[in-house]
């Protein structure tokens, strides 16, 4: 299991927006990451909250190509880029990115997918109800696991027709982007299931607000929570954690394997 550590580069993330603003900041978050033993860094310029507001093109990537620039003089890490322009992915890509991470799934700029194809990396497609704007107004799901494994097929299959071959996919079922509690820990309880596409799982639980629901937990206090949801997911199928504190998460998965 690799974990994924977090770098976002907003104002307005729902976490730690503003937080890793400035060179000195972003550069000691950067070594923070990699001295607690992230596998791979994903770097984000727009904040995908619920209601978040979208920014411009120029503004995303005057916060993304200094973050990525900056992993890149440090480490040989991965470095995924988390953005649904194509003009965004492209130049993180050229700037020494190795992944794009899109929360739409390659549905929200038609370019995308051949910037991801003609590129040759990995994607990461991502299963959403709705937008950033209006995902959690009103989800609603028959089956939540059955619906999203159905999304995610069809995507994997329009990539396979479009050139992108299904070995540089993984799939991630989107905790919190359209879903209620009870949704997100139907998500959790059958996480295995998501494994029948054949492609790596990512799961992106940290510090989210199911957790601050579940357990009354501010956003600063959710970190041991989500190392417990980390700890509950080694053994179960799942590739890639995302998250905010690393070296919990990592410690967590250690001693649950250990256990095993």
């Amino acid at each position: 299991m690799q974990i994924m550590g977090i770098v976002n580069v907003t104002p307005d993330s729902f976490s730690d927006g503003g937080r890793w603003q400035g060179e000195d900041r972003l550069a000691a978050r950067i070594d923070q990451l990699l001295a607690e033993g992230a596998d791979l860094i994903d770097v984000g310029g727009e904040s995908t909250r619920p209601f978040a507001q979208p920014v411009s093109e120029a503004e995303e990537l005057a916060r993304v190509l200094p973050a990525v620039r900056a992993v890149r003089r440090r480490s040989a890490v991965p470095v995924s880029v988390d953005t649904t322009k194509a003009t965004v992915a492209r130049a993180a890509l050229a700037a020494g990115a190795d992944l794009v991470n899109d929360i739409s799934a390659l549905r929200h700029d038609p370019k995308m997918v051949s910037v991801v194809r003609d590129s040759g990396c990995r994607v990461v497609v991502m299963h959403m109800l709705g937008t950033p704007g209006d995902m959690q107004l009103a989800p609603h799901y028959e089956d939540v696991v059955a619906e999203i494994n159905r999304f995610l097929a069809g995507r994997i299959a329009w990539l396979e027709e479009q050139g992108v071959d299904r070995s540089r996919v993984i799939v991630d079922p989107g905790l919190g982007f359209g879903k209620t509690l009870e949704h997100n820990l139907e998500i959790l309880r059958n996480v295995a299931a998501f494994k029948q596409h054949g492609c790596p799982l990512l799961i992106g639980h940290s510090r989210k607000s199911f957790l601050g629901r579940l357990l009354g937990l501010e956003v600063g206090e959710r970190d041991p929570a989500t190392a417990v949801v980390s700890a509950l997911l080694a053994g179960r199928g799942v590739d890639i954690l995302r998250v905010h504190d690393v070296l919990a998460s990592r410690q967590a998965v250690r001693l649950a394997e250990a256990l095993a």
